[in-house]
């Protein structure tokens, strides 16, 4: 039974290749541009008030430790409301859920504009900070409800693509508060433009998307996600990357301030930067997983952030403002990419689950469907919680040490964790073959190893 009213398709078959040339990919794509348009005004959101800290001066009497706690409390809330944002796609559909989440956003929003100003209670700061986390709920909703609608071969792509033009709205917001200062603007002006935007992204989706019937709400699923070790395992390699993203995003621009001195312009001369091209890359490692196997991208991307974090200790302790932070855009890039290739492993991996069940064709397709798209929310969810150990790591550590160097010798540990993670779990063992069913022999072809996930 579906919700009334709405754009419903009845019948979606994206791995029939007749199908997905003549029907499938045309809606699948015109879906995925007006999820990502929606994702993205959810990130800039979320991430608002790692912009609006900038323009909150002595007047408003709060020090950097209130600012690292205040945008902790934002990203934790935008990780929480992961959970519900990923099963709404079943019960409402996913354009119905798009259009509600989108317009869900002017709250904060709307919020924002009233209190912000000199005078304002840190109390008041703390609970419209607290509303501006539906925003992080948007790509849960939007990677659950994307994943439905491409195949398996295309959804390192597709869900990189969706879930790299949603992290845009970081960058934008950042870049966007630029210029604003620059100009001399205050933070009501960056309010201000959001707003018709938001409306702008609702009216879209409820004209342009659909609502896939054979998306339902299974809590069978989700109790079947939550069981499996898997989801767990992936969302420990999630917080090192997406939580990297996430965290550095709303951090970088006050370790800049509070460590190196930095005046709010001269912050967001820097702090787009790393976001945008954290972004831009996600796709890539999307794609580059789809080609060579999301354990392998995402184990050699750990190495790579442990590498560039290492610089960081050094950069951090000597003091050096250029060389901290060109590693920290090299580390942001990295995040990028692993988002896209972890992502990219959770399909797979419950693909390769019923293979090894038995199962084959479309009933192998559905159950690895059913789980990764039930197991994306609680990833998700987790995943963004290292965002909020970051803010905090970075608030424990300029309260001790009075530099943020204590925070990142303990990132550079949790890297080495999810490197060790990922090669024992997914890259040590052996492929293994598909066992044989109970009406004959296995397949002669092999099960894909998690290797090739």
């Amino acid at each position: 039974m579906t919700v009334p009213g709405g754009r419903w398709i009845q019948h979606w078959d994206p791995e029939d290749e007749t199908f997905w040339k003549e029907t499938g990919e045309r809606v699948a794509r015109r879906n995925l541009f007006f999820s990502v348009l929606s994702e993205h005004i959810g990130f800039s959101v979320w991430t608002l008030w790692s912009v609006l800290v900038l323009f909150m001066g002595p007047e408003y009497g709060l020090t950097p430790a209130d600012k690292f706690l205040l945008t902790s409390v934002v990203t934790l809330v935008g990780a929480v409301v992961r959970v519900p944002y990923t099963f709404a796609v079943a019960v409402f559909g996913g354009r119905n859920w798009t259009v509600v989440s989108a317009g869900l956003l002017l709250v904060p929003t709307v919020a924002a504009f009233m209190v912000m100003e000199p005078g304002t209670s840190y109390s008041t700061f703390l609970l419209v900070g607290l509303l501006a986390g539906v925003g992080g709920g948007n790509f849960a909703s939007s990677m659950t409800n994307i994943n439905a609608f491409f195949p398996l071969r295309k959804k390192g792509w597709a869900l990189g693509l969706n879930a790299g033009g949603g992290n845009i709205g970081v960058p934008v917001i950042q870049l966007t508060a630029l210029a604003i200062i620059g100009a001399s603007g205050g933070p009501r002006v960056l309010l201000g433009i959001y707003i018709p935007l938001i409306l702008v992204a609702a009216v879209l989706a409820a004209c342009f998307m659909d609502n896939l019937a054979s998306v339902k709400n299974d809590t069978g699923a989700a109790k079947d996600a939550a069981r499996d070790a898997h989801t767990w395992i992936m969302a420990v390699l999630y917080i090192g990357t997406f939580g990297s993203f996430i965290g550095y995003s709303f951090a970088f621009g006050q370790v800049l301030q509070t460590q190196f001195g930095r005046t709010p312009l001269q912050a967001a001369y820097l702090t787009f930067i790393g976001p945008l091209l954290g972004s831009l890359i996600r796709p890539l490692g999307g794609r580059l997983a789809d080609r060579y196997g999301g354990a392998r991208i995402t184990l050699w991307n750990f190495v790579a952030m442990a590498a560039a974090t290492a610089v960081l200790v050094a950069a951090s302790m000597a003091g050096s403002l250029g060389l901290f932070v060109a590693v920290f855009v090299v580390l942001f890039v990295l995040s990028g990419l692993g988002n896209g290739s972890t992502f990219k492993m959770i399909p797979g991996i419950f693909q390769n689950k019923a293979l090894a069940r038995g199962l084959t064709g479309e009933a192998a397709m559905a159950h690895g469907r059913r789980l990764s798209g039930a197991s994306m929310g609680l990833i998700g969810a987790v995943g963004a919680l290292g965002g909020v150990a970051i803010n905090l790591a970075f608030r424990q550590s300029f309260l001790s040490l009075g530099s943020g160097t204590g925070a990142f010798v303990a990132f550079l540990a949790y890297y080495a964790v999810c490197f060790a993670v990922t090669w024992a779990v997914y890259l040590r063992r052996p492929a293994a073959r598909t066992p044989d069913g109970p009406s004959g022999p296995a397949e002669p072809k092999a099960r894909p190893s998690y290797a090739e996930v």
